[in-house]
């Protein structure tokens, strides 16, 4: 779609299932051409949960998200695309797996 530069998947975790988080994107890593971010132990920028983001071409979502889906075994993920419009990209156009976090929306 014109006007979609591209996807980032954001999977949230906590001390409790940090290696969950890490082998669902690794092996997202494998699977896909996608970029995997750090590992943060804290939450950065709008995210209120520790996270790791993993980045996308537009064309993936297809492949990515119902494979997210069908393995995030209970893990939240905030999926969005990259519009250009930070705002409307983290709530208009966003996409939750799982229970809806309150996002920071004061950074953008």
């Amino acid at each position: 779609m014109q006007g979609i530069k591209g996807y980032h998947a954001h999977v949230y975790f906590d001390a409790s299932n940090i290696d969950q988080a890490r082998a669902l994107c690794e092996q997202a890593a494998q699977l896909f051409p996608l970029k995997m971010g750090r590992v943060h132990e804290r939450p950065v920028g709008p995210h209120p949960d520790w996270s790791c983001q993993l980045a996308f071409e537009p064309q993936y979502l297809g492949e990515v998200l119902p494979w997210l889906v069908l393995n995030r075994k209970g893990l939240v993920i905030f999926l969005h695309p990259d519009t250009g419009n930070d705002l409307l990209d983290h709530t208009e156009y966003a996409i939750w797996m799982g229970a809806v976090r309150p996002l920071n929306l004061s950074v953008f």
